[in-house]
């Protein structure tokens, strides 16, 4: 499992082992994983626990093509359990299309009662759409990502664990990419701050289910792994 996901630490690799209802310490999976030149991700601390149902955040980042074009993703993420909510993607993000995108994200019927975003001009277009949808928005102080610490910590996942081994061609490639890894992440991808669980459940197969099998996702750059009969 650690040599067939080279992106995976202890803790991810203990997660999957849960899952798989293997018990086993953590301690015991990283004295056996694969030894790499690369350290270890570094850990982080959480944030704006009070209220964490209500809570979503926001957040811009961009992603050259091999032309060297520059496309904008916008990704909206649900602080409880980590789930993403939306993400749109293109070349120019105007005011229209920004507004848009929140609507798709949050209906009106399951807005999130406070929105945390950055102060990216870009947003200038969703006061006026929060006001209408009772959204308070949240701005986080000037050179602070700390505290917007869930999006940050999402958008570098989908870069290490995605973005950075890959080439994206066109914006149509981005789109398939991205798809493909936020089904992964909401599906597959075990979390520390979710007790090793994923942000959509995901069950614990025992021994008696069968034999393990790898299930590739993200073109084979992340599996999941399952039990099944023989």
């Amino acid at each position: 499992m650690s040599a067939g996901n080279p992106l995976w630490g202890a803790p991810r690799i203990h997660g999957e082992l849960l899952k798989l209802g293997l018990e086993v310490s953590q301690a015991s999976v990283a004295k056996y994983m694969v030894r790499r030149r690369q350290p270890p991700s570094q850990t982080w601390r959480t944030f704006l626990r009070n209220h964490v149902g209500q809570i979503a955040a926001a957040d811009f980042f961009v992603v050259p093509t091999a032309t060297y074009r520059l496309l904008f993703v916008l990704v909206s993420l649900a602080h409880e359990r980590r789930r993403v909510v939306h993400v749109g993607v293109t070349d120019h993000p105007t005011a229209a299309w920004t507004a848009q995108q929140r609507r798709e994200a949050f209906p009106w019927n399951k807005a999130s009662r406070y929105l945390v975003r950055d102060r990216d001009a870009a947003f200038h277009a969703w006061a006026t759409t929060a006001r209408a949808m009772d959204i308070r928005e949240v701005l986080t102080a000037a050179r602070s990502p700390w505290q917007h610490a869930y999006a940050e910590r999402f958008i570098g996942s989908i870069r290490r664990e995605c973005l950075d081994h890959v080439i994206v061609a066109n914006e149509r490639g981005l789109r398939r990419i991205l798809r493909a890894y936020v089904e992964y992440y909401l599906t597959s991808r075990t979390h520390l701050s979710l007790a090793k669980d994923c942000p959509i459940s995901r069950p614990v197969t025992p021994p008696s289910d069968g034999t393990i099998v790898a299930i590739p996702h993200v073109g084979g750059l992340h599996h999941r792994y399952e039990r099944c009969a023989a």
